[in-house]
């Protein structure tokens, strides 16, 4: 369907106020009526005011517009709100264009009595962003989430209320797994409940790690005589600091496990420690006739496989 924006219509800001609103539709009911304006699209445009007026000027219906956001422009393709059941009931006073639209928006019309009008739309899921260390998804956390949600006041014009939620985080969270705070979101109307606010997590991972799904792998920096003697090498991880035993004659790019130490889960991930030779730099005269001896004494040619 195509989305009309009924503020424009009626030359109003969305913040204007019921008696504002009032008064621009008289001056376009006057100015568009076909018996006083033989324009060939008065009519049309008569049409259109009065259904603008009848969504604008209800509290309900207008908060009802106003949640469908700012981002859209006349003409725009809408779709319609699934999952909606009511009945409704033709009053007087001309409401059924702007019925029309809202039965086309939502699935359904609204539900309302002859005498008061009470429509019942469950309210909106919220979408929130939540980010987390990788601390947090070791060990859980708690995080603050604030919120604004559109209320009506006592002018009928719709403001925003600032809401703040305790979020408990469990731990072995992933990135981008979603937490459904059933009954958070948006209010509904009427009896309606009310939505549910869905929280998409972020870890923010530090750079020596690197994640895949619940396995983490970082890089063990060895001196070249703890890869050739072997060593005892401490490796803080998220869990805790853990001692790992490097074997003699291990080379850059070897992975040792460290299983059950990953992400928790049932089963939880496992930790790998990458091992990378980091070479003394030669700096100095004492530390480069060192690499000279070294050459002679190890008779050490790196390239021994290269050429086939």
């Amino acid at each position: 369907m195509k989305y009309k924006d009924y503020y424009a219509l009626m030359g109003v800001p969305r913040t204007a106020t019921e008696a504002e609103i009032k008064t621009a539709h008289r001056k376009l009911a006057r100015k568009f009526h076909p018996d006083l304006n033989k324009d060939a699209d008065a009519e049309a445009r008569f049409k259109e005011v009065g259904e603008a007026y009848q969504v604008l000027k209800d509290p309900e219906k207008r908060a009802a517009f106003d949640a469908l956001g700012t981002g859209f422009k006349d003409g725009d393709e809408i779709s319609p709100r699934p999952d909606v059941s009511g009945g409704y009931e033709y009053g007087a006073g001309g409401a059924q264009d702007a019925d029309d639209f809202f039965s086309d928006l939502f699935g359904t019309r609204p539900r309302h009595s002859a005498h008061s009008y009470a429509p019942e739309w469950p309210g909106e899921d919220l979408h929130a962003r939540v980010s987390v260390s990788l601390n947090d998804v070791y060990h859980g956390a708690q995080r603050t989430v604030t919120l604004q949600t559109p209320v009506i006041d006592d002018q009928g014009r719709v403001t925003y209320q600032t809401r703040t939620l305790d979020v408990a985080i469990p731990k072995g969270i992933l990135d981008g797994q979603r937490l459904r705070l059933a009954g958070q979101g948006g209010p509904g109307m009427g009896n309606a409940p009310r939505g549910d606010l869905f929280l998409e997590i972020e870890v923010d991972t530090p750079p020596r790690y690197r994640i895949d799904e619940r396995d983490v792998t970082t890089d063990l920096p060895l001196a070249p005589w703890e890869a050739a003697l072997g060593a005892e090498v401490v490796v803080p991880t998220p869990s805790g600091d853990v001692t790992v035993t490097v074997p003699a004659g291990s080379s850059a790019g070897r992975r040792l496990r460290l299983k059950g130490r990953g992400i928790p889960g049932n089963p939880p991930g496992d930790l790998y420690v990458m091992l990378d030779i980091a070479l003394p730099p030669a700096d100095t005269d004492a530390k480069r006739t060192a690499y000279a001896e070294m050459r002679k004494a190890l008779d050490f040619d790196p390239r021994v496989h290269f050429y086939g």
